[in-house]
């Protein structure tokens, strides 16, 4: 009798624990999603006054009511084009290479434990590095490649986790059939494996590109100047992006300056969200052709 007491006692207290943490999960979740509803509500009220295709297509100016983001908007495009075509080829190959063809050894480990330890590593690390290896060393200056190759650095180890996640989401069953029918491992790998992982890849690709459209310190770190009267038209041009010239309007003491970053922080969030929507519209258009 004393035994079944137990272990209703155990059971009973097993699930009051259960509620408080689901319920103190739920109240943290609420939180955080009613802290996010009113900063966005707030930059809504303060810039979408502001926000008109003027604004979009103006340089930045000493005058707020001349101001835009035409050179910012279009340095954010150069960058993340650049580092998408430095970092994509890089991030699957490598991940391709650890998951497919380098043996299980302790140099693949310790290489796989610094790739995880690099994703860890704050971004304005990778702005130091490339300041002193992409500006200095190699005489890049304040330039769009130099500041795309940083982000190159920023965003690669979390293309490689995100692309070895995908690859080993792959049953080793469509390997070994890919095998038995005769197929090389190149073959197994470039007509089996990586389709059936794109949606990931794709995926991880984009939400690291979204991070690296949102980061300013390694950018600041490699000369990025705060006021570029002129689009970029090439590799050696200087350039600017949006999260800095944000981060210039808010330091400004004008309030008209603050509706303008509030403006300028609604564009971004456009065109993150846009890159996000890309992703969850890649993995659920691919994950349905896809059939293990």
């Amino acid at each position: 009798m004393s035994s079944k007491l137990d272990i209703y006692t155990t059971k009973r207290r097993g699930r009051i624990t259960n509620m408080l943490f689901t319920s103190v999960c739920f109240l943290a979740t609420i939180t955080c999603v009613l802290m996010l509803v009113v900063l966005i509500w707030n930059i809504i009220v303060q810039g979408k006054d502001w926000l008109s295709w003027d604004f979009i297509d103006h340089l930045p100016s000493r005058f707020a009511h001349k101001a835009g983001i035409k050179s910012a908007l279009w340095g954010s495009i150069w960058l993340i084009s650049l580092t998408a075509l430095f970092s994509v080829p890089l991030g699957v190959g490598a991940a391709l290479y650890l998951e497919e063809y380098a043996p299980r050894s302790r140099w693949r480990k310790l290489i796989q434990l610094n790739i995880a330890n690099l994703a860890g590593v704050p971004s304005i690390v990778y702005g130091i590095l490339g300041l002193g290896l992409f500006v200095r060393a190699l005489q890049l200056k304040g330039s769009v490649l130099s500041g795309a190759l940083t982000l190159t650095l920023v965003v690669l180890p979390i293309i490689i986790l995100a692309s070895q996640e995908a690859l080993r989401s792959v049953p080793d069953s469509i390997r070994r059939s890919a095998y038995a029918l005769g197929a090389t491992r190149w073959q197994t790998v470039w007509y089996q494996v990586l389709p059936a992982s794109l949606p990931g890849i794709m995926t991880g690709v984009i939400l690291s590109l979204s991070r690296a459209l949102g980061e300013a310190a390694p950018l600041i770190a490699v000369g990025a100047l705060a006021y570029v009267p002129f689009v970029p038209e090439k590799l050696s041009d200087e350039f600017t992006a949006l999260p800095i010239q944000i981060f210039i309007w808010t330091s400004r003491p004008q309030e008209e300056f603050h509706h303008l970053a509030a403006a300028g922080i609604l564009v971004l969030l456009v065109v993150l969200v846009s890159m996000n929507a890309i992703a969850i519209f890649v993995r659920h258009k691919y994950g349905k052709k896809i059939r293990w």
